[in-house]
């Protein structure tokens, strides 16, 4: 007697304006993209002058913003209008949780910082990971940590 088998078919739908080569799962984790940055800084920069163009695309995300800077993303973009080229670390396709990819630029930056408790002035250094969304008009911010 033949046993019934199920074929499930999974479609990987891409949102970032860089679509070349996307994992069919990140079932690894992360998965880097050489070549990088995917994006001209300068852009996403001019892009960020606009706060609505920043999206937390993530729940990790939207929960650092939350904590680190009381849901401002102006100061998310702040930090982003601060990044330097040499602050580039790579690139690497990321995945929101809800099945969907976006190829994304890592950047890191220290900054000196007022510490709101004690008054002191401390080196702070942010991660932050974003792409661009697919109309090119949306910066998708992945992650945005200490």
């Amino acid at each position: 007697m033949p046993q019934n088998q199920v074929t499930m078919m999974v479609k990987t739908i891409v949102l970032s304006e860089y679509n070349r080569n996307p994992p069919q799962v990140l079932s690894t984790g992360r998965v880097k993209i050489d070549g990088g940055p995917l994006y001209d800084l300068e852009r996403i920069q001019n892009l960020v002058n606009d706060e609505g163009q920043l999206f937390a695309w993530t729940e990790k995300c939207r929960k650092d913003i939350r904590k680190l800077f009381d849901d401002d993303l102006s100061r998310v973009a702040e930090l982003i209008r601060c990044l330097k080229a040499t602050d580039y670390i790579d690139s690497e396709w990321c995945e929101n949780g809800r099945g969907a990819l976006a190829a994304c630029d890592a950047y890191s930056i220290r900054r000196l910082e007022v510490m709101p408790a004690t008054g002191k002035t401390m080196p702070v250094e942010y991660f932050l990971k974003f792409a661009v969304g697919k109309t090119g008009k949306l910066v998708l911010t992945v992650s945005c940590h200490v």
